[in-house]
């Protein structure tokens, strides 16, 4: 049985309804935006961040239609995240499929993205859930702030540490965190429970990120990037941060040029793979990776023992172990 699955048999009855209700979501009665509606639909992926919503939800109470809201609400955002990054990205595919740009347009792509987060604004509205409504809203401030601090910064390729972190809890960390504050917030109005899974769903993004960032450097291929995108788009992340650290200046010189240049071949990329390796950057950043993955566990361990408080430990492994 694949991993998620496993993860998912506590609210598997759940996430069969969420499919339905979010599908009725993505209707609409404007003929284009609805064959894109649908193509985005037929593409959807592992459906993670539902599944942390509904978990997160069980584990703190009882489910009930605001979960759904607040799922429905998460996946939205995610989605038309997704849809305006490969815009910012130019990219043409995402995980092996045509990306909303690449078949449209660029315009297409941002005005369907627009869409997307207006609606799940108007279901929190209609919904009286403006408790959640905040919490969302607090996490498309942030990710916009750290997209455009990481834009700003990979232009002057003057990335550090301290600025890696910020960007990844502004970004990644900051949608995963919506998600198990969402969750949490669907089932209880207890302060301490939203803020602890608030934490909880931090520690979880910031591990995700950094694991992601090291399969750009392993190579397998499987993540729906080719490996060394990182390095062509000009984007130093925690492996190459800490190599350039500990290596010469001339050394650190040479990375640097190879960064700077708009086309790298492939032996340049392989150089910067290798340096990355050589240099401890791959051994650092996971031992980084598995400090928030211990974080997150040890806020479940707050929490007596349960399926559920079993299938979100799974979750968290499954977010550093993961192959793609």
């Amino acid at each position: 049985m694949p991993v998620l699955d496993k993860i998912k048999k506590p609210i598997e009855k759940e996430m069969a309804e969420f499919e339905a209700y979010f599908g009725r979501t993505m209707r609409s009665d404007i003929p284009l935006l609805n064959i894109i509606l649908n193509y985005i639909l037929r593409r959807k992926g592992k459906q993670m961040r539902p599944l942390l919503v509904f978990l997160t939800a069980k584990l703190n109470g009882i489910i009930s239609e605001p979960t759904f809201v607040a799922a429905t609400f998460i996946e939205l955002l995610h989605t038309a995240s997704i849809v305006h990054d490969d815009v910012v990205d130019d990219a043409g595919e995402r995980r092996g499929a045509l990306s909303i740009n690449a078949l449209w347009n660029s315009k297409i792509a941002v005005l369907v993205g627009d869409y997307m987060l207006s609606k799940g604004m108007l279901i929190s509205v209609e919904k009286n859930r403006y408790d959640m409504l905040e919490i969302v809203s607090e996490a498309v401030k942030s990710m916009s702030e750290g997209e455009l601090l990481q834009l700003q910064k990979s232009r002057k390729l003057n990335i550090t540490e301290k600025d890696y972190f910020r960007i990844i809890l502004s970004k990644t960390a900051a949608l995963i965190a919506a998600c198990t504050a969402c969750g949490a917030r669907s089932v209880t109005d207890n302060s301490d429970t939203i803020q602890l899974m608030k934490e909880f769903g931090e520690n979880i993004g910031v591990a995700f990120q950094i694991k992601d960032d090291l399969l750009d450097y392993e190579g397998t291929g499987l993540t729906g990037k080719a490996p060394g995108n990182d390095i062509k788009e000009k984007k130093i992340t925690l492996p190459l941060i800490y190599a350039l650290e500990q290596s010469s200046n001339s050394k650190k010189r040479n990375i640097l040029n190879i960064l700077r240049n708009k086309k790298k071949s492939k032996s340049e990329i392989a150089e910067v793979i290798s340096f990355v390796s050589e240099y401890g950057g791959m051994a650092y950043a996971e031992i980084k990776m598995n400090q928030y993955r211990d974080k997150a566990l040890a806020i479940l361990d707050s929490y007596p023992d349960s399926n559920t408080r079993n299938s979100l430990k799974e979750f968290v492994f499954y977010t550093t172990a993961r192959k793609k």
